[in-house]
């Protein structure tokens, strides 16, 4: 599978078997990529060090996974697109086996367009001659149009994907487990088993099992993600956009059990629950509302969190960021001005009073500042539900250093 972003190191994002390639690996295909370039430009009298002799970053790692899968002769690749589809690094292949649409949301107006007709036909632009499309039956109308029309045009057919009936009623328990989920789970099903019919694997019982165990057993990190540690119970989710933190906010809503309306009128009865949000690249504000809004409907009270911590994605105090996580798509000013976070701050104090808000500059600082607050206010009882529940969101990049943080001590993802 090649996947982005990546979430604590660049080798998430090229997987064998559903494991990272090793450190070895990735060295191994990086440098052969690499020395192939440098020849090919020496060959034209180029010299190997100029721009544009090596493709930008996202497009290097595609070829680079590419050179992975065929020099590892692997059966099956499953390849994200990174941005869009039409334009896309990773549409190149000419005749996949399958192509799948997920929901389609704005996002990356700027690239894509500003409407969802106009993003739905980028995203249409992985369908091919002869291979079959799957998408969801939720896409928003304007969508389903585009998409069609396009179909037509690629001589292809696509196929619009309800939920399963056995993943409706909860009959198979998701490995990730929010009400959105379903749609994806249902849509990857469909397309699992596009393939698997394509080469010959019977849909008897036995096959009907293995998918089901599949769906059941799936983990990935930083989406819909429950961790605990000790008094704490991190939620964790990447949302990013205004649907998808829209999406966010009610799953983490159905994590929280019997939350008490009394709160609304005093926090200080509430049980603790602590957000910690950064979005440095979109409308950060807009996101914040947005979850506000969800949070304060989904749960019926107007004070949704107890504490709201904005910081940067910077993830240490003492040594800034791994390299594998450094962001060039932001602006470094802002970032030290702390800009975003106070923005956020204040819109967050406008709209409930009531929260104490902090801004640091760290996301190991905003962890430690929950953690601070668990061991004091530890009432000694161990129950679940004395757990501080802490929400994290917002941003990817967040959500990567923070999973930076907790796991620290690893040397491997």
């Amino acid at each position: 599978m090649y996947t982005s972003p990546h979430l604590r190191f660049v080798r998430e994002r090229i997987q064998i078997n559903g494991e990272p390639l090793s450190e070895e690996q990735f060295a191994k295909y990086f440098f052969e990529v690499w020395d192939r370039l440098e020849q090919a430009a020496k060959a034209e009298g180029q010299d190997p060090g100029a721009p544009g002799t090596k493709p930008v970053y996202f497009r290097y790692l595609t070829l680079m996974a590419f050179h992975t899968y065929v020099s590892e002769k692997v059966d099956a690749a499953v390849i994200e697109c990174g941005i869009g589809g039409a334009y896309d690094s990773t549409n190149v292949i000419e005749k996949p086996a399958v192509t799948g649409i997920t929901s389609l949301g704005i996002d990356h107006v700027a690239m894509l367009g500003s409407t969802i007709g106009e993003i739905a036909w980028h995203k249409a632009g992985i369908m091919k001659n002869g291979a079959k499309c799957f998408t969801v039956s939720s896409q928003p109308q304007d969508a389903k149009a585009v998409l069609q029309q396009v179909a037509t045009e690629k001589g292809t057919t696509i196929e619009f994907v309800d939920i399963d009936s056995e993943i409706a009623n909860d009959h198979i328990k998701l490995g990730l487990q929010a009400e959105f989920q379903k749609t994806n789970a249902s849509l990857a099903e469909a397309v699992a088993k596009e393939w698997l019919t394509q080469h010959g694997y019977s849909t008897d019982t036995d096959f009907e099992l293995k998918v089901r165990r599949g769906l059941e057993t799936v983990r990935w990190a930083g989406r819909c993600e429950t961790r605990h540690e000790s008094g704490i119970r991190w939620c964790i989710d990447g949302g990013h956009t205004l649907e998808s933190i829209e999406m966010a906010g009610k799953w983490f809503a159905s994590q929280l059990t019997n939350p008490d309306p009394s709160s609304d009128q005093n926090p200080s009865l509430s049980q603790p629950r602590f957000l910690i949000f950064n979005q440095q690249t979109r409308d950060a504000n807009a996101l914040a509302t947005a979850l506000f809004t969800t949070l304060s409907t989904a749960l019926g009270n107007s004070h949704p969190f107890t504490h709201a911590i904005f910081c940067t994605n910077t993830t240490f105090k003492e040594t800034g960021f791994r390299p594998d996580l450094v962001s060039v798509n932001t602006n470094a000013s802002d970032v030290e001005a702390l800009k975003v976070q106070n923005d956020l701050a204040e819109t967050w104090q406008g709209i409930d009073p009531l929260a104490q808000v902090q801004v640091v500059r760290t996301i190991e600082e905003a962890v430690t500042l929950v953690r601070d607050f668990t061991q004091s206010h530890a009432n000694g009882k161990g129950h679940r539900q004395d757990e501080v529940t802490a929400l994290v969101t917002g941003s990817l990049h967040l959500v990567g250093g923070f999973l930076e943080v907790l796991e620290s001590g690893d040397s491997s993802p």
